[in-house]
């Protein structure tokens, strides 16, 4: 069954327009409708957005409705999901956030009781039960789960057992689902720490801070006397950093250093997964220290799914998303933090060199309907004869955003000069035909 509603990180569009009460209502009643569990016991958290409680109100109506109990946590990461489904024995877990969207949008996505997103066929399962109703009558209980929080930070304690005395780090936390947990948790491994953006209001998620407006947490870092920076997105599940120079730190290069670092531990098992997305100069770089690539197509369900396949414990996307299998199935901002700091040891991060970029330009291009690129054969064309021209120095990455009305397009070529040239010539292209 094709799912619907369901993209590539859950559900998500404009709250009250589409992100309605009565949606949030139906998908929770479907999810426990849809669940194996005589009383499925659901675990829901949320980011800062001014739409939030409401949509958490309606969605716990919904389970306790079809039966269940909704256990509320409160404001958290997204992988906080991931953890405490796991620690508590919880048969699932419902995030109701927009990641790095802007505040007038929210979502909903759910997690299965291992922690893992849930796959297409779980997802499409629920959409099946929409329209279904309750049988017997039996309704469920909401209740607050009582030290959630405190729940998150002993997890990534326990595991990220690092002593940060003497460590000086300034955090971005977007205003969003961070703003608690990240600095406690550095405070609790001793570093010293400096936020910003941790004053939500509801509606300045994401508002010029965070992962997605780095060129802020760069100029507070060249500003102080920190000897790092980390930013986080809405929800917490990505992760950019900046060194003390400001020399902003992608998903690539963390993903790099942090292999590096364990395969020298000896604790890779196996090698690394990246999307299509990554620089083609992380490849040459794990190619010299043998450690061996696998690619799938941009998401980070996918990486996890090829993990899985694989056996591995380690892989990340450019955009920050960075899975460390060890600590939990899914992208954890605040784990990435730490696991680049154990990586770096005593290191600066302005020293570490994990490879050489190629020089690359992306270009998002706001369309009417990101679906109808895949049947603009103008476009394709451009971009087989671009690919052509750049056969063996580079390469070229046209697809529609799994979450927003955008199309990507991403050039990598050996000068930037070529690479905006490039891009450019796309980007009015998809425009024209789409925009």
């Amino acid at each position: 069954m094709a799912r619907k509603l369901f993209g590539t990180d859950g559900v998500r569009g404009e709250a009250g327009s589409f992100i309605t009460a009565e949606l949030a209502t139906s998908l929770g009643r479907a999810a426990t409708l849809a669940s194996d569990a005589a009383r499925p016991q659901v675990l829901i958290i949320r980011d800062t957005r001014e739409s939030g409680p409401m949509l958490e109100s309606a969605l716990a109506a919904g389970i306790a409705a079809a039966g269940g109990d909704a256990l509320l946590g409160g404001v958290l990461p997204t992988p906080a999901a991931s953890v405490l489904v796991r620690r508590h024995g919880l048969d699932l877990g419902a995030v109701v956030s927009a990641s790095h969207n802007p505040f007038s949008d929210n979502g909903i996505k759910f997690f299965a009781a291992d922690g893992r997103k849930l796959d297409d066929a779980s997802e499409a399962e629920i959409e099946r039960h929409l329209d279904s109703s309750p049988e017997g009558g039996e309704v469920g209980r909401v209740r607050e789960l009582q030290g959630s929080l405190e729940d998150y930070l002993r997890e990534l304690g326990r595991y990220f057992d690092l002593d940060l005395r003497g460590t000086h780090v300034l955090l971005d936390c977007a205003n969003g689902a961070t703003y608690r947990a990240a600095p406690a948790i550095f405070e609790r491994l001793g570093a010293k720490v400096e936020s910003i953006a941790v004053e939500p209001d509801g509606r300045n998620i994401n508002d010029g801070c965070g992962s997605t407006h780095i060129e802020n947490l760069a100029e507070a870092v060249k500003g102080s006397s920190a000897d790092v920076g980390f930013a986080f997105d809405g929800d917490g599940d990505r992760l950019l950093a900046v060194d003390r120079s400001g020399t902003v730190h992608d998903g690539d290069d963390l993903v790099a250093l942090a292999a590096a670092d364990l395969a020298r531990r000896g604790d890779l098992d196996g090698g690394v997964v990246v999307t299509l997305m990554t620089n083609y100069g992380f490849y040459a770089a794990m190619e010299k220290q043998g450690i061996e690539v696998a690619t799938t197509q941009v998401g980070d369900r996918y990486v996890l799914e090829e993990l899985g396949k694989r056996g591995w414990s380690l892989g990340g996307e450019q955009s920050g998303h960075i899975i460390s299998m060890d600590f939990a199935p899914t992208g954890d901002g605040i784990a990435a933090a730490l696991l680049a700091l154990r990586a770096l040891g005593s290191a600066d991060l302005a020293d570490a060199e994990p490879f050489e970029k190629l020089p690359q330009r992306l270009e998002n291009v706001k369309v009417a309907d990101r679906e109808a690129i895949a049947g603009a054969d103008s476009v394709w064309e451009a971009v087989k004869r671009e690919s052509a021209a750049l056969e063996g120095r580079g390469r070229v990455l046209v697809r529609p955003s799994g979450t927003e009305p955008l199309v990507r397009v991403m050039v990598e070529a050996p000068t930037e000069e070529e690479c905006e040239q490039i891009c450019a010539r796309l980007a009015k292209l998809v425009h024209e035909h789409l925009g």
